[in-house]
């Protein structure tokens, strides 16, 4: 284990072309053929079409391909988004593959859940929301037929959020899941507290990086979990107090040495599977375990190392409610502005026709932080 005395952040990282330029579908028609003007309801165009993500069979990246499907227009208490960049997620790959929680309705199932954009236009009984605003998407989006992997996107007025003032589409894309997962994991559902020991499993991706920086802006004592030493650096410079290497040392001996003997006060894992149970022994007495993801794709394994709380988290149950949405915004857009929170961008791609290039790199386990694909 190796110890961090001052934990700094980071942006930047590899910006990634492509050259299948010839190999992209015509962009769709540009934004005079939608008609809106603030706060007003949007029309669009009957023949209008736009560049969409989709895929016809479950299976990897290569399954995904762009096509032009029909941009209609919004209806009351839809809005209209132009998308800029586009977040790339493990949720998505898992929905892609049929490993998520729900299947995709194929053929033609859409993807993604996480853009940021502007407001083209909205529709009738809109009133958050106006021409000209830049926006996050997320909360409350049924991939299949709502997923935003697309140049422009209709969605529920309820599935947008206003994007923090001074952030680029680049750095927006990447935000809103990761923050709002740890935001709600940490501190709403596992009550994390100043100077409370956090382990962190699967600690270099999109929502382990934003758990780390979470836990440090209150105080708490965040410990990143790796596999590999290789990543060491990246999460020192990401906000992690503490590294511990499962490939070179014992996470629970390494945790309880940390402690004084008296192990971690949370559990914050990504992971599951068999492995939860002997994890959550380098957790205190009474201490807590948050699942948030089962990346290990078994069943889990109950931990009897009791008193111990055990808490799923889903993040719907948070941002699917207006007063959960308030707090998630004010928690990120606060931490942009100050800079506590600062997403690490691992990558960047450019264009629809390179997603499944992102996939690939996602699921190569490599990446510190965050992959982003550009719509210019």
């Amino acid at each position: 284990m190796t110890t961090n005395g001052v934990a700094g952040l980071t942006t930047g990282g590899a910006k990634r072309g492509t050259d299948a330029d010839a190999e992209r579908n015509e962009p769709g028609k540009e934004a005079e053929t939608v008609r809106g003007t603030a706060g007003q309801p949007g029309a669009v165009g009957r023949d209008v079409v736009t560049g969409t993500v989709v895929f016809d069979a479950l299976g990897g990246p290569e399954v995904l391909s762009v096509r032009q499907l029909p941009l209609r227009t919004p209806a009351a208490g839809e809005v209209l988004v132009r998308v800029e960049a586009l977040g790339v997620n493990r949720a998505e790959a898992l929905f892609r593959s049929g490993g998520y929680y729900y299947l995709p309705t194929l053929p033609g199932s859409r993807l993604g859940y996480e853009a940021a954009g502007v407001v083209e236009a909205v529709g009738e009984e809109v009133t958050r929301f106006r021409a000209g605003d830049a926006v996050l998407t997320g909360p409350g989006i049924e991939m299949s037929a709502q997923g935003v992997y697309a140049e422009r996107v209709v969605l529920p007025e309820d599935s947008v959020v206003r994007r923090p003032a001074g952030v680029d589409a680049v750095a927006g894309a990447a935000s809103w899941l990761a923050y709002s997962t740890a935001y709600g994991g940490l501190l709403e559902t596992g009550g994390l507290r100043p100077g409370d020991v956090v382990l962190i499993t699967a600690a270099s991706s999109g929502v382990g990086i934003a758990a780390l920086q979470t836990a440090a802006r209150i105080g708490a004592v965040p410990v990143a979990v790796t596999r590999t030493v290789r990543k060491r650096e990246a999460l020192f410079t990401a906000g992690a107090a503490h590294i511990v290497v499962t490939g070179e040392e014992d996470t629970v001996a390494s945790v309880k040495a940390l402690t004084g003997g008296l192990g971690a006060d949370l559990l914050f894992d990504a992971v599951g599977g068999a492995g939860l149970a002997g994890l959550a022994t380098a957790l205190r007495v009474d201490g807590t375990v948050v699942v948030y993801g089962w990346l290990d794709g078994t069943s889990s394994v109950m931990p009897m190392n009791w008193p111990l709380t055990v808490r799923g988290y889903a993040n719907q149950a948070l941002s699917g409610s207006a007063p959960g949405r308030r707090r998630i915004d004010a928690w990120l857009a606060s931490g942009l502005r100050d800079g506590t929170l600062r997403p690490v961008i691992a990558e960047e791609f450019e264009g629809l026709a390179s997603m499944p290039d992102a996939h690939r790199r996602l699921e190569e386990n490599r990446h510190t932080g965050k992959l982003v694909v550009r719509l210019s």
